[in-house]
């Protein structure tokens, strides 16, 4: 049997040499201690090669702002923490509400088949007869994305609806619906469709009265031409060195523009029940998130509510392609956790 001290002279060579690879391998990937405040986290976002940084923590009836970088580059205009911002995909979250409230109201029911809803698709979508509404919001339907074809007109937009559609009409699906989960923004196109129908007007119209102006968010946009372009933060694509702000993406699903604070303000109300009523929340709670992430080139966001400490945390980044989505991710959980400490 080995004496203590030789067991020591074992150990602690091994000791050495497992604290030195986890500081090599911190070292490799950047990592660093957190700093004391989100305000010098944001800065230090900009060294992972991010051009333009906004985040908005909503808690405890305060806000803060907080934006690093620019909000255009060729100028030289610094990042506004009050700009707008195009929030892609967390526009789905504005629209399954809107869903919502139909089915409420009845003027929808979530059993509703795609063939019944859109009958001149039903030749035309695999099992249109079997996807429900409820399929569509949950992207359940098997429903292929229009977005992974490769004659999406990224470099030629607008596109229209239609015109999205026929990149999927006639394809088969991908699974069975209601297998199981895929996201796929032609759900939410379709969704758009089905309520500007219902409706006899745009769904646009129908969040602006049902939601947006019940919380007074008046810095939030279905289309990127209601607005002042010089109100909007610039978006860069790595690999493509103009601003693709003027790329206008118009698709129900991912065309909405607000600042980082109406977003908050919105899923704060979303979260706490201010927004809907108690068979709203209800219905609501079982077919969607109460989170989103938003992508488009040159535009990536985060808005989720951190029930542990009553917070929502919005963040915008103006930087996409390339290793720019983990970057954000990664300032993102860093920047929670600084939040985290504070409480």
């Amino acid at each position: 049997m080995k004496s203590p001290k030789q067991i020591r002279e074992i150990i602690a060579p091994i000791i050495v040499l497992i604290f030195s690879l986890i500081f090599l391998s911190g070292c490799k990937t950047g990592l660093k201690p957190l700093p004391e405040t989100v305000d010098i986290e944001v800065e230090n976002a900009l060294d992972r090669g991010l051009d333009g940084i906004i985040v908005c923590v909503n808690q405890a009836g305060k806000t803060t702002f907080h934006a690093a970088g620019w909000k255009n580059r060729e100028n030289e205009i610094p990042a506004d923490p009050h700009a707008l911002f195009k929030i892609a995909s967390i526009s789905k979250l504005y629209m399954a509400v809107a869903v919502t409230k139909l089915v409420t109201d009845q003027s929808l029911s979530l059993d509703q088949t795609l063939a019944v809803l859109m009958p001149d698709l039903a030749g035309r979508v695999e099992h249109a007869d079997e996807i429900t509404l409820s399929m569509m919001v949950q992207h359940r339907s098997g429903i292929p994305d229009f977005i992974d074809h490769p004659d999406f007109p990224w470099d030629d937009l607008p596109i229209g609806n239609r015109e999205a559609l026929e990149l999927v009409l006639d394809k088969a699906a991908e699974f069975k619906p209601d297998a199981r989960y895929k996201y796929s923004n032609t759900n939410y196109v379709l969704l758009g469709e089905i309520m500007d129908s219902t409706l006899g007007y745009s769904h646009h119209e129908y969040i602006k009265t049902e939601i947006l102006e019940p919380l007074k968010l008046n810095n939030t946009f279905s289309l990127l031409t209601e607005v002042n372009p010089d109100d909007v933060m610039s978006g860069y694509h790595k690999g493509w060195e103009p601003d693709v702000k003027a790329n206008d993406y118009t698709l129900p699903g991912g065309s909405m523009v607000a600042t980082a604070e109406d977003v908050a303000i919105f899923l704060r109300a979303l979260n706490d029940g201010s927004l809907l009523t108690d068979e709203e929340q209800t219905l609501y709670s079982s077919i969607y998130k109460y989170e989103h992430t938003g992508l488009l080139p040159g535009y990536q966001s985060i808005a989720r509510y951190h029930e542990d400490m009553d917070a929502v945390v919005v963040q915008f980044v103006n930087t996409s392609g390339g290793l720019a989505w983990s970057k954000m991710e990664k300032v993102y959980n860093r920047v929670v956790k600084i939040v985290e400490e504070k409480n």
